[in-house]
């Protein structure tokens, strides 16, 4: 079970190791897709609904992934300033191997260092994102594209942190090594 677990991880990261080709994205359409098309975004926003619904108290669920939001917001108004830079697409990738080691330290990490990782992808992920955008179309529109796709992904993955909360343990830490193999292989593919 756990060797085809790692195959179909593996498998999913191959085939979009190099999420970002470059080219511009304009408005509402390409900003609701950015997060879908491409496993690292897929993978990273999923955990952070994920790692909410699991480490944090129900009343504070949403914390987590409004708290990316924010960090997303403010990395995509970076990488419309700045561009991509060198090493981002390394970082975003990182930035799903350590969601992997987040959800398997899920309640023995305190929320503090959870929240840190968050923004500090979540503004890594921004960057990526401001940077596709194509200069002369609505930032505005592709943001609250980009910001509502993510949170659809965030919903979906607080639905599977409750669910998962409630089975085996080792299949929680199934889907954190899993996340966190594919961001290692993603990782490795980009540097």
């Amino acid at each position: 079970m756990l060797r085809r677990g790692a195959a179909v991880a593996l498998l999913l990261a191959a085939g979009a190791a190099q999420a970002h080709e470059g080219h511009g994205a304009h408005g509402l359409a390409a900003g609701l897709a950015h997060p879908f098309a491409g496993v690292d975004h897929l993978l990273a926003m999923i955990a952070v609904g994920v790692w909410s619904a699991a480490a944090l108290p129900a009343a504070h669920r949403l914390a987590g992934p409004a708290f990316f939001l924010l960090a997303l917001l403010a990395g995509a108004l970076i990488g419309v300033q700045t561009g991509a830079g060198t090493f981002v697409e390394a970082g975003v990738a990182l930035s799903v191997a350590l969601f992997g080691v987040l959800l398997l330290a899920r309640r023995q990490l305190p929320a503090v260092a959870g929240f840190a990782l968050l923004a500090a992808a979540g503004a890594l992920h921004g960057v990526a994102h401001g940077a596709e955008w194509a200069a002369g179309s609505s930032f505005a529109a592709y943001a609250a594209g980009f910001m509502l796709g993510s949170a659809l992904l965030h919903a979906v993955g607080l639905v599977a942190g409750s669910w998962l909360a409630r089975v085996p343990a080792w299949v929680w830490r199934v889907q954190a090594a899993g996340v966190g193999a594919a961001g290692l292989f993603m990782f490795a593919s980009r540097i």
